[in-house]
């Protein structure tokens, strides 16, 4: 069990509350050994002499397209080779290879030319390929390097003499034509040429180390790769000098040949003050978002409070009140009451397009069941950043494998609700809600492979899902809607009248749609800041690894959306309106627009995306999201308002 960061847990009042998940949050097991690095002529099996540097793909916070590393020109390995990728990889685009920086262990390295790259003026291909890299700097790319599973990190110093360390590093920066400075052209005063691009072609790499000789165990084991980009027009080709000089232009127009000279130098040093097993922290560490998170913290505990407030209330005082006064008074007395008692022969009257309900409940408890595992198992630490792909895996084989829930509680709610065309119900559980995904992932897939993104699926993986869909989950599915059909209808607390009953003119806060709207707003709230976190991981290349906060404000978010349903559940049925089922629903789920709403506030305050194909992808992608939690906070305040209802008509005697 290996130690990667430690959450505080300063607050004494929510220390029972979230020392658990704190602990959770505490440990990793990436299920990777670490591995042991050797002096040249000093190897064996379990001792390695040369450190292969890989690469990943290449991504921008201006475009949502990422690109493979060969598509810059940049220097290749001879014999490239991939490691294996797992599925969550290949969808998230990730796409490591093998690149011709090797290193010996131990070994300095002082300015060594990798490959010199030229570019004729009088050749076509060779402008085509200068463009694409103009491009990728005048967007800002960044190069992802591995180093022994370990990102190899740009650090510099950031306000308040704090140190950021960057997973990622750019392949360049551009001073415009009106000669403005952007990204990182601003760090070096030499970049001041007029539309000329400025090209990073060198690498100063230091490898840090921990040393096994005095804990017992054979070689080193490496804790940190940082390295410091710099531009250098290298004037012989053969012998690369690294110490000052001009930096590398790249003219805004190509004007005369160009040749362009990648070199690096390498260090080492040893630090046994840094375990292996916390090597990532002084990369998270950079990341100072805890009092960020403790104030999301306080500020949902605060919002459930007063929701359990509330909700207790009405439970103990009101409904206490309610049940006792319904069940003393006599029949003449009932016939001038009113309140939530008068519905009791209508509030389990089957809902309109029942069917739609219970398909959308059955994939909503699939997605929660496979959201609660997926979390846990990221809060205990199996899912890691350390373990690449691992948790779009274990999403997407969890969604696979949960087909026999999804099916039992559709069949069986909507066997409850009087319906009979099971087959139409199985199919469209099975279905309808994954189809909408695929079909939306399909069509930004084929924006991708258009533009020819890194991130385009490959025709058998996207193969590979359609079998997992219809090979596995699909029967799952069936299996699991044949046991519902099996079992009774749920039975109700009260019998329904045979003629509905008329509602009553409604105030506007009761009415349908002002109450939808007002549900989502408290739960949203809950959940904003995090959310804000996990926009950053996606978009803006940010590494997320606060399972533990975010386990915390899940397990907050299913009480708020229980709670704030229940509450206006009882406010609606008290005004003697008892269309519930689909409000209820509705209710929670609301929280889903607005998500999608700060989802369009976070792209157009916080991106600084251009390009309608990138445009469109956020939005695609988007959408995915937005339905996915939509089904998933839908069917949270549903089953809890089927809850409050039942209980609270099974507890009062009806004639």
């Amino acid at each position: 069990v290996y130690k990667i960061l430690e959450e505080p847990c300063p607050f004494v009042l929510v220390y029972s509350l979230v020392s658990y998940f704190c602990l959770c949050s505490a440990f990793y097991l990436p299920g990777l050994a670490p591995v042991s690095f050797c002096e040249d002529g000093k190897g064996g099996d379990d001792c390695q002499t040369v450190i292969q540097l890989f690469v990943n793909r290449l991504d921008s916070v201006e475009s949502v397209l990422p690109y493979e590393y060969d598509v810059f020109d940049f220097c290749k390995d001879d014999k490239e080779k991939r490691p294996s990728e797992n599925l969550g990889q290949v969808l998230f685009g990730e796409r490591i290879e093998s690149s011709p920086y090797k290193f010996n262990f131990k070994q300095d390295v002082k300015c060594k030319a990798v490959c010199t790259k030229n570019y004729k003026k009088a050749e076509q291909q060779d402008k085509t390929k200068l463009d694409f890299l103009k491009m990728g700097m005048q967007l800002n790319y960044q190069h992802h390097w591995i180093i022994d599973n370990m990102p190899v990190t740009w650090c510099y110093d950031v306000e308040d003499g704090q140190k950021y360390c960057n997973p990622g590093f750019p392949i360049g920066c551009l001073v415009t034509a009106d000669g403005r400075a952007k990204d990182a052209c601003v760090i070096n005063s030499e970049f001041n040429k007029k539309n000329t691009f400025y090209i990073f072609n060198h690498m100063d790499i230091k490898i840090t180390y921990h040393s096994g000789a005095s804990e017992g165990w054979r070689g080193a084991r490496l804790v940190a790769a940082t390295l410091e980009p710099k531009s250098i027009k290298q004037v012989d080709e053969k012998n690369p000098s690294c110490e000052g000089g001009s930096p590398m232009e790249v003219p805004g127009e190509f004007d005369n040949d160009l040749s362009i000279v990648y070199t690096y130098s390498v260090s080492f040093e040893e630090d046994n003050s840094i375990k292996w097993a916390s090597r990532w922290d002084y990369i998270l560490v950079s990341m100072p978002h805890t009092n960020i998170q403790w104030f999301s913290i306080m500020n949902s505990l605060v919002i459930v409070l007063f929701l359990s407030g509330m909700v207790a209330m009405i439970m103990l005082r009101t409904l206490h009140k309610d049940i006792a006064r319904y069940n003393q008074v006599d029949q003449e007395d009932a016939q001038e009451e009113s309140g939530w008692k008068q519905v009791h022969g209508d509030v389990f009257r089957p809902p309109r397009k029942g069917m739609l309900l219970s398909v959308f409940l059955g994939q909503g408890t699939q997605i929660f069941i496979m959201t609660f595992i997926t979390l846990f198992l990221a809060c205990l630490g199996f899912l890691s950043p350390a373990n690449r792909g691992a948790l779009m895996t274990c999403a997407v084989v969890l969604w696979v494998l949960l087909g026999t829930p999804a099916g039992y509680v559709s069949a069986r709610l909507y066997k409850t609700f009087g319906g009979e065309k099971w087959k139409t119900n199985v199919l469209l559980t099975a279905l309808l809600c994954p189809g909408i995904v695929f079909a939306d992932f399909f069509l930004m897939n084929l924006i991708l492979w258009v533009e020819g993104s890194s991130a385009a699926i490959p025709f058998g993986t996207l193969v590979a899902i359609l079998a997992l869909w219809f090979g596995i989950s699909v029967p799952l599915t069936f299996i699991g809607a044949y046991f519902g059909f099996k079992k009774a209808a749920i039975e109700q607390p009260v019998r329904t009248n045979q003629i509905p009953r008329q509602i009553p003119e409604q105030s506007f806060f009761t009415k349908p749609i002002p109450g939808i709207v007002m549900g989502g707003i408290l739960p949203f709230g809950c959940i904003f800041i995090q959310l804000f976190f996990i926009l950053n991981s996606i978009w803006s290349h940010q590494m997320y690894y606060m399972f533990g906060f975010l386990f915390l404000v899940f397990i907050i978010l299913l009480i708020t959306c229980s709670e704030a349903t229940i509450l206006l559940c009882y406010f609606h049925l008290c005004a003697e309106d008892y269309h519930w089922w689909w409000r209820s629903f509705l209710t929670s789920g609301f929280t889903a627009v607005y998500l999608f709403i700060y989802a369009v506030h976070y792209f157009f305050s916080k991106l600084q995306i251009i390009g309608a194909a990138s445009t469109i992808l956020y939005f695609g992608y988007t959408m995915i999201m937005v339905l996915i939690f939509f089904l998933f906070t839908g069917t949270i305040g549903f089953f809890a308002c089927f809850w409050f209802v039942n209980k609270i008509y099974s507890v009062v005697k009806v004639d």
